[in-house]
């Protein structure tokens, strides 16, 4: 039989192993009243002359056991005076919570459990919260990961340490915390939620893991192997994925970011994946992209043409461009209403282009333009001022060698321009008809011919930002 004190030496050498405590440290603990909070708060307390620790406790109510949660906080308190420990209880609101974001129950409890411990830290001064997962919580959550999908991140399981939040039972299996919890005489309670099989991690727990361990009964310690195996070179990959990033990044907002097309093309889809996921994650606009949009992102670099778009939930989307790829929730900006004279030069920023008109003789232009970067319009049949202004129900227009009326609504799903980007087209108007699709083509009605004398012409030039 293992002595009462191997646990705490093996709470020791995980704690050195993965540098969790300094000395002196100030530390908040999670505390529930269960085996594993209290076995967690009980080895700290005897671990408090080697680092000199300053400890605290907080007791979070969920809101959703409203018979057992005073007696919990009882308990917690008992708990926390015979140990001469501060207790803080601090409640969250998870169902207003359900109703306004699309969570589950076990998610917006996690959501607002760390955002309370974070927030008790900063009020009682601790620079350390310590969590009690156990390395049969470890085995569960790499399983739940296996059955939803996951890639070798997803594998590498709960992080040991992650910034200022650290879980020094991580490498202890849960017997051998209740095995020392009874040789020390030391009480607990359970959480009735956990003994019914409603969550995915009861399941798992109660009919999953038992014939597993049947199977082999090391599974908690292979497990718990093979996730720090997953977590070294996890570490390995993210160390050089923040080298390329560094490099790639061509802008960056709180909503988009464009990152270099050229070395996204050649690159090994193993290390794409990683770059695209880096890159998304931190860019707070662009949560909810999983691994199935990740993929979609990567057959619009590898086999996607400049224009070509993916759409995305949250009505995010990604686009390929000539040389960048831009990843952005950025609603898209509706054209403003200009007045343009008959000479000077005009910046659409909604559109990103300067716009260079003026009137010459017909004889000092030698091109009629393309309408795409540049146009040449018969300034006789103008009445200035002119207006630009973005696309109206019932607009239309005569496309130049079209021969016919057409609705811009159906010329630009011709033209194949993007729904998003259609209100930022601007319209050239003229007496309320439209003269020019800036940057797509030019009316039949206002184009040079054998009578003109005198032409507007415009050169459209990139807005720089």
């Amino acid at each position: 039989m293992e002595t009462k004190n191997n646990l705490i030496e093996k709470v020791q050498h995980t704690m050195r192993k993965y540098s969790m405590l300094s000395h002196s440290d100030r530390v908040l603990v999670g505390l529930s009243g269960g085996p594993d909070s209290v076995c967690l708060l009980t080895v700290l307390e005897r671990l408090k002359p080697e680092f000199d620790l300053h400890l605290s406790a907080v007791y979070i109510d969920h809101g959703l056991r409203p018979d057992e949660t005073p007696y919990e906080i009882e308990f917690c308190r008992d708990l926390c005076g015979s140990l001469d420990v501060s207790l803080s209880t601090k409640h969250v609101d998870v169902k207003s919570l359900l109703k306004n974001k699309s969570v589950n129950k076990q998610e917006a409890a996690r959501e607002l459990r760390f955002n309370a411990f974070n927030e008790t830290a900063y009020e009682v001064k601790t620079n350390k919260i310590a969590l009690g997962h156990n390395a049969d919580d470890q085995a569960e959550t790499i399983l739940m990961r296996i059955f939803r999908g996951t890639g070798p991140s997803g594998l590498s399981g709960i992080p040991p340490v992650r910034k200022n939040i650290i879980r020094p039972l991580i490498e202890i299996e849960r017997t051998e915390i209740e095995r020392f919890l009874e040789n020390e005489g030391i009480a607990f309670i359970i959480d009735s939620s956990n003994l019914g099989d409603e969550y995915s991690r009861n399941k798992i727990r109660h009919l999953i893991m038992p014939v597993i361990k049947k199977m082999n009964m090391d599974f908690i310690k292979t497990i718990s192997r093979t996730s720090e195996i997953f977590r070294e070179e996890d570490r390995y990959f993210e160390m050089l994925v923040t080298k390329i990033l560094m490099k790639m990044i061509s802008r960056k907002t709180d909503k988009a970011i464009e990152l270099f097309l050229t070395p996204m093309e050649a690159m090994d889809t193993v290390l794409l994946r990683r770059v695209l996921r880096r890159a998304i994650d931190e860019t707070k606009g662009l949560r909810g992209i999983g691994l199935i949009h990740i993929e979609d992102i990567m057959n619009l670099i590898k086999s996607g043409k400049s224009g070509d778009r993916v759409y995305l939930p949250g009505d995010m989307r990604a686009i390929k461009s000539y040389a960048i790829l831009i990843i952005t929730s950025e609603k898209p900006h509706k054209l403003g209403t200009y007045t343009l004279e008959s000479q000077g030069e005009i910046v659409l920023k909604e559109s990103s282009i300067v716009l260079n008109f003026r009137i010459i003789n017909i004889d000092e232009t030698d091109s009629y333009g393309d309408g795409k970067k540049t146009a040449v319009i018969d300034a006789d049949k103008l009445s200035f001022p002119l207006t630009i202004r973005a696309r109206m129900p019932g607009d239309c227009f005569y496309p130049i060698g079209f021969g016919k009326r057409k609705k811009i609504q159906d010329y630009f799903v011709d033209e194949k321009i993007p729904r998003e980007e259609r209100d930022s087209i601007p319209l050239l108007i003229n007496n309320n008809e439209i003269v020019w699709v800036i940057g797509c083509r030019v009316d039949e009605r206002y184009k040079v011919d054998k009578n003109t004398k005198r032409v507007l012409k415009f050169e459209i030039k990139p807005l720089k930002t």
